[in-house]
């Protein structure tokens, strides 16, 4: 059994930006949800932004 084909010219995520979370540290990547705010985007979850300090 092969593995799944991708479509000529498609590209994996490590091509999308990346930020560290302000809570835990932890990098997290761009998500199409955050296209127009990726800006302000501090946290990786809802867990982490509702525990901040």
């Amino acid at each position: 059994m092969a593995g799944k084909q991708k479509r000529p010219g498609a590209r994996g995520k490590t091509h999308l930006p990346e930020k560290s979370c302000a809570r835990c540290g932890r990098p997290f990547k761009w998500r199409r949800k955050w296209a127009d705010v990726w800006d302000d985007v501090r946290y990786c979850s809802d867990r982490c932004k509702r525990s901040r300090d």
